[in-house]
Parts: structure tokens; sequence; C-alpha cells
């Protein structure tokens, strides 16, 4: 009977994850290209404005919840599932290529980073320094024949420069030049290569973790799937590239190359710096604090020279480096939004509550690298990882403006040295994120509706941290009367 119902447990998650690519198989069926795609269409579970958005929305959390509810149960029976780490690899390879098909209606970001790649590998523009709109309209350009060039030309941010480090520019333009200017097959290039980064993330948490438990709850997770498969956001690589330097400098003991990755990270987004006097100092934790000081600082200029050389080939000048606060300039769906809705002289208010987030948590990160630093007592990596754990979320809710919920998946690199509550809290927190964006599924991707996703997302990580404690309590109640009966 429990292999009848492990089979069926199996067959249902690969059929409910067709259930989430049914709606672009149908869509891509009739229109044949993605280009058309508008942005009326983000936010349209069923890709059609012909179907009210509340039944679209409802469709979407019923198959979500269908989907959460088997994913709690595969997890749950993992070692009667999986005799072998292949057959649970198997599983995540073949649900994840399923979500290439999904398109991304939850976000428009790919088409601008094929548009930007483009722009570069194309037309040769520097997209630090122009933009899709500016190029095409100051050139009068001809985009009829690329279709990257009119999806990114159209696209919500085409009059933005980049915002991501040289190494994304990069992997954009190797793309963008491979799609030969033919947007669908850009699309599906990027998927290939994001499920690609997907399996290797699976595979480094099993080899730095040796359970089965951490591949497992990331490669079918919900919300990895949406948000980094059929969205294609750039975080995933983030993540690749966090969880390659922890694998160089946990397990194979290898500075350089741990160095040289973050840097590559960095590259792309450039909180991942935070990690760095964390894998310097652990790698010297036998040293003195004279050495830590020296080899922090030989490192740290080593891994400036890594993250500089990217930048080589697009750099004039110094500006290029003010894209990293142009971002906090921005406001969306996260605490800073509120307070622009709700409170009176809120810009005033704003800049002030930035400037304390930004004190609070920059105090505490150089306390707690300082710590670090002159600690005479045995640096255990999983403690630091959770005190760095607790500054990136401080990181993520506190001080960026323009919060997204694939923000969230930079908590996955810590989900291997956290207690099981807090673990159970990181992917809670996801996949209520995942939920919560049924609001712009009813209305819109609108700036207002930012203000009920915010405050819907908090009341339920709440909830989460409440039922987890009652649990916790529960349990140890349970361990108590159990030890009394037999005493």
């Amino acid at each position: 009977m429990k292999k009848y119902k492990d089979t069926f447990l199996i067959i249902f998650i690969i059929l409910l994850s067709i259930c989430f690519a049914l709606p672009s198989i149908i869509y891509y069926t009739n229109n044949k290209t993605v280009l058309n795609f508008n942005n009326e269409l983000e936010f349209c579970f069923l890709l059609t404005n012909n179907i009210d958005r509340f039944y679209q929305a409802g469709t979407f959390a019923l198959i979500l919840l269908a989907f959460i509810i088997c994913y709690y149960y595969i997890i749950k029976n993992k070692e009667r599932l999986f005799k072998n780490i292949k057959k649970m690899y198997l599983l995540i390879f073949a649900v994840s290529a399923i979500f290439i098909l999904v398109l991304p209606f939850f976000s428009s970001d790919i088409f601008y980073y094929l548009g930007i790649g483009r722009l570069n590998s194309a037309y040769e523009q520097n997209p630090y320094y122009t933009s899709i709109k500016d190029y095409v309209e100051s050139n009068d350009l001809n985009i009829e024949n690329d279709m990257v060039m009119q999806k990114g030309y159209k696209n919500v941010w085409s009059h933005t420069t980049v915002v991501y480090g040289a190494i994304w520019t990069t992997i954009c333009s190797l793309i963008s030049f491979f799609s030969f200017g033919n947007l669908d097959l850009g699309l599906l290039l990027f998927k290939i290569i994001n499920l690609i980064a997907h399996m290797g993330n699976c595979y480094l948490l099993y080899k730095i973790s040796k359970k089965k438990i951490f591949p497992l709850i990331y490669g079918l997770n919900p919300f990895i799937l949406i948000e980094g498969i059929a969205n294609v956001h750039n975080d995933m690589f983030v993540v690749f590239f966090i969880l390659m330097s922890l694998y160089m400098i946990v397990k194979r003991k290898n500075i350089i190359l741990s160095i040289l990755f973050l840097a590559i990270a960095t590259d792309i987004k450039y909180f991942t710096i935070l990690f760095l006097p964390l894998i310097i100092i652990y790698h010297y934790k036998d040293a003195s604090v004279k050495i830590r000081i020296i080899k922090c600082l030989e490192y740290g200029a080593i891994f400036a020279l890594f993250v500089i050389i990217p930048y080589l080939f697009y750099v004039r000048d110094l500006n290029i480096f003010t894209i990293i606060f142009e971002q906090q300039n921005k406001y969306s769906k996260g605490l800073y939004k509120f307070v622009l809705e709700y409170f009176n002289y809120p810009y005033q208010l704003v800049d002030k509550i930035k400037l304390i987030m930004i004190s609070f948590v920059g105090t505490l990160y150089i306390y707690t690298c300082l710590s670090l630093l002159i600690k005479k007592k045995e640096i255990r990596f999983y403690r630091e990882m959770r005190k760095l754990f607790w500054i990136i979320c401080a990181f993520i809710f506190l001080i960026i403006t323009n919060s997204q919920p694939w923000y969230l998946m930079w908590l996955i690199p810590f989900i291997i040295w956290q207690r099981p509550e807090i673990i159970k809290l990181i992917i809670q927190t996801q996949i209520i994120s995942l939920m919560t964006n049924i609001v712009f599924l009813i209305y819109s991707e609108d700036a207002k509706y930012g203000i009920p996703y915010f405050v819907i997302l908090v009341f339920g990580i709440l909830l989460s941290i409440i039922y987890n404690k009652n649990e916790r309590y529960n349990r140890l109640i349970k361990q108590y009367q159990f030890k009394r009966r037999k005493t």
C-alpha cells in the first residue's frame, strides 16, 4: 500500500508541475512566440484577459496549495521515497524541467536582461551608460527584425541603465549573442542555464552538508521553481556562486578559489561582499589577531582585483559604481513603501528611517566582524553563518527600499547551518511570499498593491513564528511527559 502511495505522490507532483505550465503551453501554441507577451499579461496566471483575474488567482492558489502539500509529504517521507540520492535528483530535475515551460508571468525582468545583453553584444553599446530606450530613439533604430530589442524596448525598465554587476552583464551579452535576435531562443537559453544553476545548487547543498534533506527542500521548493526557473531571476546564479565559495572554503580549504567565486557573485549582486570577512578569518582561524588582520588586507585586495577586472570591459569613469545606490531610490513592496503611503512628510521620514536602519545594520555587521577578528576561542563556521544570516535578513527587510520577493533566495546558502525551526521558517517565509503574490494576481502589479502585499507578508511570517514556537513547546512537553512515564 505504501509503495502505491509513494508512486502516486511522485506522479501527483509532476502533474501539478504540468498544471503550472499548461497556461503557458496553450499561450505559446496559440501565439507561436512570446513577442506579444505584454505587461497586461503579467500577473495573469492563465495568461488571458478573457477570464476574471479573481478566478485566475483562485486557480493559481489551488494548484499552489496542492503543490505545497505534496512538497511537504515528499520531505516528510524522503527516506522511504529516495533510497539513493540519484532518484531524488531525477525527480527534482523532472519537476524543474517542466517549469522551463512556464512563462514569466510574475516578472518581466528576463526581457530586460536579454535587451541589455543584445544592446551590448549586437549594437556594441555600453549598457552602463546607454539605456535601450535612449539608444533606439536617439538613433532612430529599426528593430523590426530584432525580436529581443523589440521586447527590451517595450520593457518597463528600458529607460534604465544596468544596475547589476559586470559578470551579469557579460552573461546577458553571451546569451543574447547566441539568441541571434530571436526572443524565444534567448528565453529558452536563459531558462536552460537557470535550470543548470538550479541543479548545481542542489548538488552543492548535498556536497557541503552530506544530507539529502537540503537539496530536496531547495530543489522542490515552489518558491524557487517559480521565481528562479519560471521567472528566470539572476538570484539563482548568486546562490550558485555563494555555494561554490562556501564549498571551496569549508570542504576544499582553498581560499583563492573561494574568494574568486565570491567575487563573481558580487559582480552579479553586490550584497555578497558581506561574506568576505567570514571566509578570510575562518581560513585563518588558528592564526594570531595580527596575522588575521594582515590576511584580511591581503585577500581583501585580491578580492577587489577579482571584482574590478570584469568592469574593465565597461568602465569609462567612476560614475559606473553609482549604480549601487540607484536601486535605493526606488520604493516597492516593503517597509518604505508602507511609510510613504501612510505617514505625513513621508520622504523626510523615509530618509531618516533609512539612515537609522543603515547605521543599525552597519554597526551590527562591523561589530560582528571585529568580534570574529579578535576571537580567541575556536571559530565555528556554523555559528558565524547563523550570525551573518540575521544580518542578511536585516539587510533584506530593513535596508532595501525596492524590496522584491525573490530576494528571499539569498537565504538559501544559510539553511545548511541552521537549526530545524529556522530552516522551517526560511522555507515558510519563501512560500508565504509566493502566496502573498496572489494580491497582484487579483489586481495588478500597481505600486499601491505593494502595501497589502507587505502587510500580509509580515503578518504571515509572524503567524509562522508563533506556530513554530507553539509546535516546539508542545514537542518539548510531550518529551518531558514521556520521560516522566519512563521513570
